[in-house]
């Protein structure tokens, strides 16, 4: 039993013990730590360098390998608007929580960013963030979100291509291996990086980061505890009636305790697969749904990128009010959660992401959110198990009718 509980946590636990040794090391030298200094600095780099590749052979051969889209094509609609207006939920309900609630509480720290804000209208904004006048800016961490839009229609024209683009869909498929394994050859290096990173925050940042941790934590468990007896109540109520609240909550359990256990929505997918089954979710309808969800569908991430956003704001000393920003947030957390989760490590570079739009300094913090994301890790893969399961159920009803939970 704790051979497969270390298997599953063995990641976690290393990289937070090292930002536990970072900090005791902060708190002990203070000032004189930052000698280290380079060595977060390199760790920082290095994922900086890996996530243009990382996210363009990923996505675009993931796309490329998409069989059948055609007949499946009712299917797949419902399943991306649900998973989409889901996703764009919890986005809102979390980024209305964070214009009244600052994780820092009353004791801002104000870093300053490299680099200052220009402001400009949101359709400006929105249209510089998602196209650019050159395909060599493609090849910038500062375009994430235009690169992630050519990787989709790259692999959308490379399949549509069929037995004509073979070689370049291979090419892609072995791009993305290759990817893969560059990542984890950098994560070896990982706990060194974060823990001289988190060495040198705490010599300049003190106690101050660690309570706005504490505090960051406990709102998202409270949020995500709300969350998930409010909507996703709400959602098997619209999905089956009572009955579907019934069955929702008489077969989730497992769920539940699996994705605590083993802390991944891809070894928790035969769990639940099992669950929407037992609920009355067509085969059909589950085994896609929820297979694609494990990967595409992040609502306990788009509630934790919202946190990230507010939390870096609150340390940079910047306003998280306003309707350009709080809608940037939420567009955000629905690309971090819908399309970054089918990448490897997809939080690396949806945290690299937000760094990129927001103009900051990535050696500090970069380190900073990523750290939030380990903390929170068990609940949120927890949101993102449950939530497919409503998915699955809304997906059944739009696609079965409303007397879906008769049929089965």
């Amino acid at each position: 039993m704790f051979k497969k509980f270390w298997e599953n946590y063995k990641t976690s636990f290393i990289l937070l013990s090292s930002i536990i040794l970072g900090v005791i090391l902060g708190l002990i030298f203070k000032e004189d730590i930052l000698v280290i200094k380079p060595l977060g600095t390199i760790f920082v780099n290095l994922c900086f360098t890996i996530v243009v590749p990382l996210v363009f052979f990923t996505i675009s051969s993931s796309i490329a390998n998409i069989k059948n889209v055609k007949r499946l094509g009712k299917l797949l609609k419902h399943i991306f608007l649900t998973f989409l207006i889901t996703v764009a939920i919890a986005g809102i309900v979390m980024t209305i929580v964070m214009s009244f609630i600052s994780p820092m509480g009353a004791k801002e720290i104000a870093l300053d960013a490299t680099e200052a804000v220009t402001k400009v209208n949101i359709g400006e904004q929105i249209a510089s963030m998602l196209t650019v006048n050159d395909f060599s800016a493609l090849l910038s961490r500062s375009n994430m979100f235009a690169l992630i839009i050519i990787s989709v229609f790259v692999g959308l024209a490379t399949g549509n291509l069929k037995e004509k683009s073979t070689v370049f869909k291979d090419f892609l498929e072995q791009g993305s291996k290759v990817m893969l394994k560059l990542v984890k050859y950098i994560m070896y290096y990982a706990p060194i990086g974060m823990s001289a990173c988190f060495a040198c925050l705490i010599a300049d940042l003190g106690p101050q980061l660690l309570t706005g941790y504490l505090k960051s934590f406990i709102i998202y468990l409270v949020v995500c505890i709300l969350f998930f007896f409010v909507f996703y109540t709400l959602y098997a109520y619209i999905a089956g009636g009572k009955k579907g609240i019934k069955l929702f909550y008489k077969n989730i359990i497992n769920s539940v305790v699996t994705s605590l256990g083993t802390q991944s929505s891809l070894a928790t997918l035969p769990t639940n697969i099992d669950a929407a089954k037992k609920i009355g979710v067509p085969d059909d309808i589950s085994e896609l749904t929820l297979s694609t969800g494990a990967t595409m569908h992040m609502e306990g991430s788009a509630l934790l990128v919202i946190i990230k956003i507010a939390f870096l704001f609150a340390v940079f000393g910047r306003d998280f009010t306003g309707i350009t920003t709080l809608l940037l947030a939420i567009l955000v957390a629905i690309i971090s959660s819908c399309v970054t989760a089918g990448v490897p490590d997809g939080n690396i570079v949806g945290d690299l992401l937000i760094v990129s739009l927001y103009g900051l300094p990535a050696a500090t913090a970069f380190p900073i959110i990523h750290a939030i994301g380990l903390i929170a890790d068990a609940p949120a893969t927890t949101m993102n198990v449950v939530g497919d399961v409503t998915a699955s159920m809304l997906i059944a009803k739009n696609v079965e009718g409303k007397d879906w939970l008769d049929k089965k």
